[in-house]
């Protein structure tokens, strides 16, 4: 993907970025040439690891508990701090905790106000941000990781997460409808199940039901996503504005 693409000169905020899909993004956009801010929300040493493995030239770290209001607008800002802009803004953390019909109101109400906190109102506070920082700047790239579940939904233990991630389309869709003129891009990438620690407990628990509903037979590894989000990222489908690309094995197609 490196040799195709090259972005360097550019600097990518990614969020989530010291694990999983986000990690694997870093790792991409950075062999591609782009300076990352890598964000993360608990795992400092992770995201430290991956900044000594790039280069502090390459790379910087930025910790922020994006379940806590304001703090997105916070990360922006120190974002662009760094080299005194931001090109790119990948939105990749997210959080999926379990929670029924069945359990009490209170943990109910606690999951879904923590999870369209984390997944949908950090992502938009993030992206205000973007679009004012590069409103000025002649313009700027949006990508919002969301899911397969945003289009096909998801188990009943996991509805918050499936309307969080529904949040995130609309909130992409309309970006770039209104902004377009500004010269900010704003795409979503929907994954299906990814091979990520994450996900990991899940995926050896259902391994057999799961491969069975991907027509390609396995999930999706973090490299894909991360290699769509280059591509993306790199200027040369300005005209796929608004658009959402899946990654799901065909495991939901539309």
């Amino acid at each position: 993907m490196g040799v195709m693409l090259n972005l360097t000169g550019k600097v990518r905020l990614v969020t989530g970025g010291s694990r999983g899909i986000g990690a694997a993004t870093v790792r991409t956009l950075a062999g591609a040439g782009a300076q990352v801010i890598v964000h993360y929300g608990r795992n400092a040493a992770e995201a430290q690891a991956l900044v000594e493995e790039l280069g502090a030239e390459r790379a910087l770290a930025l910790g922020a508990d994006l379940g806590a209001p304001g703090a997105g607008a916070a990360l922006f800002q120190a974002a662009t701090a760094w080299q005194g802009r931001v090109d790119v803004l990948v939105n990749n953390a997210g959080i999926a905790p379990s929670v029924t019909v069945d359990d009490p109101s209170g943990d109910w109400a606690d999951t879904w106000a923590r999870t369209l906190q984390v997944n949908l109102v950090a992502v938009a506070d993030l992206c205000r941000e973007a679009i004012v920082h590069f409103r000025v700047r002649g313009g700027g790239t949006i990508i919002n990781v969301a899911s397969r579940a945003a289009f096909r939904g998801d188990n009943p233990d996991a509805m918050h997460y499936a309307a969080s991630k529904g949040g995130v389309i609309a909130l992409t869709r309309s970006i770039a409808r209104g902004y377009a003129r500004d010269g900010v891009l704003a795409y979503a990438v929907a994954p299906g199940w990814v091979r990520t620690d994450m996900a990991e407990a899940y995926l050896r628990e259902h391994a057999e039901d799961i491969a069975r509903d991907i027509p390609l037979g396995d999930v999706v590894p973090p490299e894909e996503v991360a290699n769509t989000v280059a591509f993306l990222a790199s200027g040369l489908a300005r005209h796929m504005t608004g658009a959402t690309l899946d990654l799901n094995g065909a495991s939901y197609v539309r």
